[in-house]
């Protein structure tokens, strides 16, 4: 018999079809029979629901229903609401011991060790621009650097220009120390051999003063460029270009070698989610990030809005009641955030997601932040902000994910994995995005742009163990050098897009 359904937790009220459901429909595992259409990935009524009532998936609760709702009927967004309700934080509740791996057990991949220490999964020479103004040059200066050319240095990943749309009339301190940051972070990356910093000179993000801000040291391979002291575009175009033949020529002498896992930092991301996110890639994901953790590595959860609804589970995972208070802060700050734009955190999901079958933010929230798994909470870190040791960390990151990984990225992540349940095209130079889909759907639609298909929990080919195995192996071969399907296509470009807080003068 053909399960219909699937239930995430016995106390549960709703379940999720597996296949579009008509009216008529009996759903013998729950003993109802379907009122009216339900999509694929949607939420069924098992019982009744009383107007008002706490509507509960994952052991949860994810809204409050509109109206009364019987058996059988389709539960979303015409019936189903967020309202204000109370949850308990238990600071520090689940916080365990985590179970180290032995390190000469450990397993490796081929990095590249850098003259720091840090270690790098790519080898590019990067192109960044202080401010959007300087961005065209920017990449002049890296379209001159074409295939024929770095075919002659092989060991080289290529010359990425990374321009934004900031820089100038920031009117936010805030704001414009995440850019500073965000800056200062892609500089230092491990994932380029070789750096240089565009600016016009007469922007408000001055070089010199991001240098000074940041304690940015210049060096052969971290150089800086400023257009109206070179005497225009042609002229920048053309001193960048023999700056970065040199970085070039210097970077191609990298060798990989053979390093722990322990120097993996892994951001982790979910776009274009849909209801199946939270069954199959996202835990599947958490289980890797556990893999990873358990010997000796680090993973970036992110995305603040979307674990509203959500932050009572990671409090209880907590190593400190001052994390705790970081991440509540943090959410709070969102709130007025919000507020202030006359909006609203319950404003999320997209048209994309509740399409896929995601009703609220609590529903999507509850399903994003198991990518975490279920380490302690170690560390809450600001945007952009480096992790100050292992383990699982959590960033205050917008949900949009070109900013969102944007962060991670400058905190020093090098290797993404990105979980998606409508499709993602989503690339991120310097750092590998690996792709995995929530169903068999869509990555037999979009298999050119995705790398894993887990889908197959969801089939019954696979356990959400079996392929979190088959993530963390994923993780290693792209870190070693294996290419993703976005790299493949050269995407990645034009996704560096730093948070931009507070007003444009």
């Amino acid at each position: 018999m053909t399960i219909l359904t699937i239930r995430l937790n016995e106390n549960d009220n709703v379940v999720v079809a597996r296949v579009e459901l008509t009216p008529g429909t009996e759903v013998p595992e729950e003993g109802v029979v379907c009122r009216e259409n339900i999509p694929a990935g949607h939420k069924l009524a098992t019982s009744v629901i009383e107007a008002r009532g706490a509507i509960h998936k994952y052991g949860q609760v994810i809204g409050f229903a509109t109206c009364t709702i019987k058996p059988g009927e389709h539960v979303h967004t015409h019936n189903l609401v967020v309202k204000d309700f109370g949850r308990k934080y238990a600071f520090g509740k689940d916080t365990r011991p985590t179970e180290l791996v032995p390190e000469d057990m450990r397993p490796s991949f081929e990095g590249i060790i850098r003259a720091d220490g840090k270690v790098g999964t790519r080898n590019y020479i990067g192109v960044l621009s202080t401010v959007n103004c300087s961005a065209s040059v920017c990449h002049a200066i890296a379209n001159a650097f074409g295939p024929e050319m770095l075919s002659m240095y092989p060991n080289e990943d290529g010359v990425v220009a990374l321009g934004h749309d900031s820089g100038c009339c920031v009117g936010s301190v805030e704001g414009f120390e995440l850019l500073e940051r965000t800056l200062a972070g892609y500089a230092r990356h491990p994932n380029f051999a070789g750096v240089l910093l565009v600016g016009l000179g007469c922007e408000q993000n001055q070089v010199r003063s991001l240098l000074e801000n940041t304690a940015i040291e210049i060096s052969s391979m971290l150089q800086t460029l400023i257009i109206q002291e070179t005497g225009g575009t042609d002229a920048a175009v053309r001193e960048g270009c023999t700056r970065l033949l040199e970085m070039i020529q210097e970077a191609n002498r990298v060798e990989r070698c053979i390093v722990p896992a322990s120097h993996l930092i892994l951001g982790l991301e979910c776009g274009g989610s849909d209801a199946y996110s939270g069954i199959t890639a996202n835990p599947a994901l958490g289980f890797a990030t556990d893999l990873l953790i358990c010997n000796g590595g680090t993973a970036i959860l992110g995305e603040t809005p979307e674990i509203y609804g959500a932050e009572h589970l990671l409090t209880r995972r907590v190593i400190s009641r001052e994390v705790g208070d970081e991440l509540i802060s943090r959410i709070r700050w969102w709130k007025t955030y919000t507020a202030q734009l006359e909006h609203g955190l319950d404003n999320n999901p997209s048209p994309g997601n509740k399409a896929g079958g995601l009703s609220t933010i609590l529903e999507k929230s509850l399903g994003a932040v198991v990518k975490g798994g279920s380490t302690n909470l170690m560390e809450v870190l600001q945007y952009a902000e480096a992790p100050k040791g292992s383990g699982l960390v959590f960033m205050d990151t917008p949900g949009y994910d070109p900013v969102s990984v944007t962060g991670m990225v400058a905190g020093g992540a090098n290797v993404i994995c990105f979980t998606t349940g409508r499709g993602s095209v989503f690339g991120c130079k310097p750092v590998p995005s690996i792709k995995l889909a929530t169903n068999t759907p869509m990555f037999q639609r979009m298999s050119e742009d995705i790398d894993l298909n887990c889908g197959s929990i969801l089939d019954g080919q696979t356990t959400i163990q079996e392929m979190g195995e088959q993530i963390m192996r994923l993780i290693l071969e792209t870190a070693s050098g294996k290419k993703t399907k976005s790299e493949l296509k050269g995407m990645g470009t034009y996704e560096f897009v730093p948070w931009h807080v507070g007003c444009v003068l």
